[in-house]
């Protein structure tokens, strides 16, 4: 880094502007209104501040010191994005941003915030480590880094469609009619819906506001009876998708939601929030008219998470496409990874095209991929949630991993798999590892469980043949994926912080990892469908399970049987065995071939 950094200028001019507003600091997190994970443009305010592009982060801004908060997927991309003498980096785990304004705040400091990127959980948090410094947390009416960010995108502004109940599985209006009945049962008047899959979800609508989430940012106020309001731009909407979502819902313009809260506090409305979820702004408006907050889940969570019947049927289609795509592009990389001119870019477009010539072979089409292809060879393939750029751009080169983490959106499913593939002849070293993986894979797929299990208790299956030998990785091992919708979808999840229980229709990922920092990574992921609670002979209870959704070889070159029970080899020998039979009728007769290869028994 230079002083010729933009992000140094930011810095020193956002210090300034807290100068003039008689602030000591401002807390900028990776966040819009609607508390997203993955941003539009206009709301990217953490990555023209500091040059950190991930999709979780927080910075924290006092006037002598500095701190970008990252989780373990980001370490080495923190450090190659963001100068260490503008911003410390800084563990988000191990040293929250809680505890680092503890050591770091003043008596008498007043530290800033957005209230509307801010959720009350985490301003619970930051006002008790403040009150015990004897600082004070300050909400801004007006954000100071939207003030010095001058060329600052528009909002914006993707046109809505509408998704039929024929790939839904249900009608918008026998949603909202569950949705009340919960709210009913909650002694709930009202809830506010904020992010926009749970929109989506409820008026069987599909966006285009976010790359690669088919989505439309808006607002819902949903009632105990009666319409719902949907607070949405209307220049999103043709006329034909307005009439019909009128017929569900009041529309509004996003302008008049702070109104509608207040009024909502003038009736003396007792109104669910999802505190985790949902801008503070929003809880404040209500009570300050006069409503009654209660905590809650989102009512549309669990719903949205439990798969019915046509949206599995749209899944496993999806997954047939997308896997012939992936053993499409498997076989090409096969046939050229060797030669030493195939880059990481290359890859990627390749793979995406694939994706795209493969569903429109299928009678559908690809309408987006569900995230940026990670295309990582070598040292990239160690960094978590690495991007590919021509900056970064490697070739895949003899006697090294490759790893490849995509997905695809397309109306009928969302997918998302990861590869690693040996390039050459792995050694040993790799070959002990990717089979260490494999058998945490093998472990939490495989797995049998009780009613009640949650995501917590299923991830140290994952990371026991790691743990065995002093290794581990620093992510959770699977999350939610939605029906068309966000490619990370709560509330599962299986990781060390998954409290939600398992329930039949959820589908999640299965991705433990390793990583090998300046050398190379391995990620085996495959989506995974949780099943009824069906008996198991001898036993005394029925138990939930999972059915792999995924259809794609692992890479038999890296696989140590010997490291393998008897057990794991039918399982690996049971699960390529599904492949040609699926797959084989939207392949050439070369790349079944090389599918037949790749899945031959390890037994």
């Amino acid at each position: 880094m230079t002083d010729s950094d933009p992000h140094r200028d930011r810095l020193a001019r956002l210090r300034a502007e807290l100068a003039r507003e008689g602030l000591s600091g401002f807390i900028v997190p990776h966040a819009d209104e609607h508390q997203s994970e993955y941003l539009p443009a206009s709301a990217e305010r953490l990555a023209w501040l500091t040059g950190f592009t991930g999709s979780a982060g927080t910075a924290i801004v006092l006037a002598t010191r500095a701190a970008v908060f990252v989780d373990g997927r980001y370490t080495l991309q923190v450090a190659s994005e963001v100068d260490a003498d503008l911003f410390a980096h800084v563990h988000l785990v191990e040293t929250p941003p809680s505890q680092w304004l503890k050591a770091n705040a003043a008596s008498g400091d007043r530290i800033g915030y957005d209230p509307w990127l801010m959720t009350a959980a985490e301003i619970r948090r930051l006002e008790a480590a403040c009150a015990a410094v004897g600082a004070e947390l300050v909400a801004v009416a007006a954000n100071p880094v939207d003030r010095i960010w001058t060329d600052r995108p528009a909002p914006p502004t993707g046109a809505v469609s509408l998704h039929p109940v024929a790939l839904a599985g249900e009608a918008a209006e026998d949603k909202i009619a569950r949705l009340q009945a919960l709210l009913a049962e909650g002694k709930a008047d009202a809830a506010v819906l904020g992010q926009a899959d749970s929109i989506a979800w409820t008026f069987n609508l599909r966006g285009a506001d976010i790359a690669h989430n088919p989505v439309a940012l808006a607002w819902a106020i949903l009632p105990r009876s009666g319409k719902p309001t949907l607070f949405i731009d209307g220049r999103k909407l043709s006329n034909t998708v307005r009439d019909a979502l009128s017929a569900l819902a009041d529309i509004s313009e996003p302008a008049r939601l702070d109104d509608a809260l207040a009024g909502l506090g003038r009736d003396n409305a007792t109104v669910l929030i999802e505190p985790r979820a949902t801008a503070i702004a929003v809880a404040n408006a209500i009570s300050a008219a006069g409503g009654t907050v209660i905590d809650g889940a989102d009512p549309v969570s669990l719903p949205k998470a439990r798969k019915n019947a046509t949206e599995i049927a749209g899944s496993h289609s999806a997954h047939v496409r997308d896997g012939a795509a992936m053993v499409r592009f498997l076989a090409w990389l096969d046939a050229g990874a060797a030669s030493g001119t195939v880059d990481e870019l290359a890859a990627a477009d390749r793979l995406a095209a694939f994706r795209a010539e493969t569903a429109k072979a299928d009678g559908s089409e690809l309408v987006d991929l569900s995230f940026d292809t990670i295309s990582g060879a070598g040292p990239n393939g160690a960094i978590v949630h690495y991007r590919v750029s021509p900056a970064t751009n490697r070739r895949l080169e003899s006697r090294s991993l490759y790893l490849v983490d995509s997905g695809a959106q397309y109306r009928d499913g969302t997918t998302d798999i990861t590869r690693t593939v040996a390039i050459g002849t792995p050694d040993a070293e790799m070959r002990d590892r990717f089979t260490r993986v494999l058998k945490g894979h093998i472990a939490v797929a495989s797995a049998r469980f009780p009613a009640g299990t949650t995501g917590v208790m299923l991830d140290a299956y994952a990371r026991r043949p790691l743990w065995e030998v002093g290794l581990d990785f620093d992510h959770g091992t699977g999350h939610g994926i939605g029906a068309f919708l966000s490619v990370h979808e709560g509330p599962a999840s299986i990781s060390k912080r998954g409290d939600v229980p398992f329930e039949p229709g959820m589908i999640l990922s299965d991705e433990p990892g390793y990583y090998k920092t300046g050398a190379w990574g391995i990620r085996i992921e495959n989506l995974i469908l949780v099943t009824p609670p069906a008996a198991i002979p001898g036993g005394e209870r029925p138990m939930l399970g999972f059915e792999t959704l995924t259809l794609c070889p692992i890479d038999r070159r890296l696989i140590d049987t010997a490291l393998l029970t008897p057990a794991e080899i039918a399982w690996v020998d049971a699960y390529h065995a599904r492949l040609s039979p699926e797959l084989g009728h939207l392949l050439a007769d070369d790349e079944q071939t090389w599918l037949a290869e790749a899945t031959r028994p390890l037994a």
